[in-house]
């Protein structure tokens, strides 16, 4: 399947921005399932700095915004061509060792509510008992746009009871984790036309011994299929926000962000 992305964030200030350097992980790349045709960053307001991999193999563009700029756009687009691998990524490479993936973090901490919730999971196998979580987590947290923010922890979604698809991956993550896994946040992009899931999308994988790391996406309670393109990974959705950094004077009166995938 062949998916044409378009993904603009702009930020609209009521003041002159004195200084931003923003880390972007905009651009997918070549990874088991997904093979990138054609992309391109464009940034109206700032300039490219430099360009890297991180340490979870995420690629990264720094960029600094010019000074006195009170709108700042950046728009990232291309073509991505996907293939159908059940939600199996494969074995873990990278410079990140497995193990870091066990370890807890801010936003997929685990409290009282993950802990029962990891304990009643049952299954033959690890990946029986990964299919359970997900269907679980997807009945426990309904989808709920409004309800949590990016730094709305897994305890806090599933005391809600509700959230979108980056609180229902946290869940999933903690859970996971608890239960004896290796498991990692991803982040990327979703053709679907329903209401469960927006075109920018997250989901989660578990590594599993024969396997390696398989999706589940607990949303929809379903394992990534050719209509998932990743662009990011890593413990949580810190590591994979699209944009991130540091800012000095003014903050933004308003974000517009708008992404559209088609076939």
């Amino acid at each position: 399947m062949r998916l044409k992305i378009s993904h603009m964030t702009e930020y609209n200030y009521d003041e002159p921005v004195e200084f931003a350097l923003q880390r972007l992980r905009l651009t997918p790349r070549d990874w088991p399932g997904q093979k990138v045709l054609a992309w391109q960053t464009l940034v109206t307001g700032a300039g490219h700095q430099a360009f890297y991999d991180d340490h979870f193999g995420n690629r990264v563009e720094l960029v600094s915004v010019i000074e006195g700029q009170t709108s700042i756009r950046i728009m990232a687009q291309g073509e991505v061509e996907t293939e159908e691998l059940h939600g199996v990524f494969g074995p873990h490479k990278g410079h990140a060792p497995l193990w870091l993936f066990r370890r807890e973090t801010t936003l997929a901490k685990p409290g009282k509510l993950v802990r029962d919730l990891a304990k009643g999971i049952e299954g033959e196998s690890d990946l029986a008992r990964m299919h359970a979580l997900m269907a679980a987590i997807h009945d426990a947290v309904a989808y709920k746009k409004g309800v949590t923010t990016s730094e709305t922890t897994a305890e806090q979604a599933l005391e809600l009871g509700a959230g979108v698809c980056q609180d229902h991956a946290h869940v999933f993550i903690a859970a996971a984790r608890l239960i004896g896994l290796p498991a990692r946040y991803v982040s990327g992009y979703m053709l679907d036309g329903s209401d469960m899931a927006a075109a920018s999308h997250a989901w989660a994988e578990a590594h599993v011994d024969g396997l390696g790391w398989v999706g589940f996406d607990a949303a929809n309670k379903i394992c990534p299929d050719e209509r998932y393109v990743r662009v990011a990974s890593g413990l949580d959705y810190t590591d994979t926000a699209p944009v991130s950094g540091m800012r000095l004077g003014t903050s933004p009166e308003m974000i517009i962000v708008n992404v559209t995938v088609e076939q």
